[in-house]
């Protein structure tokens, strides 16, 4: 376990998991700044790496909130969400709020509460996004 991080196995692959993922922060009023393939990345410099894809996300009224109480929180900010795959599943993880807070000695508990819920609230619902394969509806 590595403090501060969790980690949660999937039943989607990467790009599916990190797809439901996007669209659950966007509802909860966040924005995708950007998403890093790193496979891709690897494969272009000859190398291989399993399907890993880094999204990086927030939002901006928020992370300017925290930043006006010590801008050396932005070397966490925006935050981040990691979906990846091993021979033992898919797996989908992001840094804690609090950890980010508590790294930094920020005292806003109640904005940090609220982070955490959305975070919380976003990965459950990808977790929870049936794969377009089992769709029946499509």
């Amino acid at each position: 376990m590595t403090a501060g991080l969790t980690v949660l196995k999937t039943h989607t692959n990467p790009a599916d998991t990190m797809a439901a993922f996007e669209r659950a922060i966007v509802a909860r009023g966040m924005k995708v700044f950007a998403r890093i393939d790193f496979a891709a990345d690897a494969e272009a410099v000859g190398l291989h790496l399993g399907p890993t894809l880094l999204t990086i996300f927030g939002n901006p009224k928020v992370g300017t909130e925290l930043l006006l109480l010590d801008q050396r929180a932005g070397i966490d900010l925006p935050l981040k969400a990691l979906a990846w795959s091993t021979p033992e599943g898919h797996w989908l993880s992001y840094n804690e709020p609090s950890f980010v807070a508590e790294r930094h000695g920020l005292g806003a508990k109640e904005v940090i509460l609220k982070m955490s819920q959305a975070l919380a609230g976003a990965a459950d619902e990808a977790m929870n996004t049936v794969p377009p394969s089992l769709d029946k509806n499509t």
